[in-house]
């Protein structure tokens, strides 16, 4: 196998950040990097629709955390969070970072 040119690997990886949204997974990679914000995400990703009240006692962390953590995915539309009652409930909505939990071993039945 002859070795390939350098002129033709430049070719061959310039069309890279054009087939594949290099921001936009760098951030989703960034998103579940976090310990708790993966934990967040396991949790809507199980049971859609949680409050920051149910989500915090899941998690095991203060609700301004889950607040804090939830923010980014919120500004970014990754999740929406709806007004039932009093309670604020999350739920995931990008269909890439739902696919990337099933990707990581996070099926789940519904």
């Amino acid at each position: 196998m002859r070795p390939s040119s350098p002129g033709a690997v430049i070719d061959a990886v310039a069309d890279v950040p054009a087939a594949v949204d290099v921001p936009g997974w760098s951030a989703r990679f960034d998103l579940i990097s976090d310990p708790t914000r993966l934990t967040l995400l396991l949790c809507l990703h199980f049971s859609p629709g949680l409050s920051v009240t149910r989500l915090a006692a899941a998690a095991g962390v203060p609700q301004t955390v889950v607040s804090q953590s939830l923010r980014p995915l919120r500004n970014r539309e990754w999740a929406v969070v709806e007004k039932v009652g009093r309670e604020h409930r999350y739920r995931l909505v990008d269909e890439s970072l739902h696919t990337l939990l099933h990707t990581i071993g996070a099926p789940h039945a519904h």
